[in-house]
């Protein structure tokens, strides 16, 4: 992988062998680990023990390739889209604005034709 394949975008949770805590059908990359931690007890059930992982940007499009969805908050955003847009991508910086729940994410996936 080049060097940016190997960035950090965020970090993921998951639970062996293949529950991964996610927002609908797109997987939830946090920018740090306390925002994911913070995730995990918002959205999930308490009782299921998540590992968590750093993700990297070739990870993500390898996933996004093979008709994974992803959700990031505001600053796995900020590292995702301009590194991506650098491999094909037509992403936008995005405001992220306040909701009810209070977590935004932008949720990016292929679309197929």
């Amino acid at each position: 992988m080049t060097k940016g394949k190997n960035s950090v975008i965020g970090y993921f949770a998951f639970h062996p062998p293949q529950d991964v805590l996610c927002d609908g059908d797109a997987c939830i990359i946090a920018g740090s680990q306390s925002a994911l931690n913070k995730y995990i007890k918002s959205l999930s059930d308490s009782r299921v023990e998540f590992q968590k992982r750093k993700t990297r940007l070739g990870e993500i499009l390898d996933g996004l390739f093979h008709g994974g969805a992803y959700a990031f908050d505001q600053e796995s955003y900020k590292l995702f889209y301009p590194l991506a847009n650098k491999y094909g991508y037509h992403l936008r910086d995005e405001i992220f604005s306040e909701t009810e729940t209070g977590y935004h994410f932008v949720i990016v996936k292929n679309t197929f034709t």
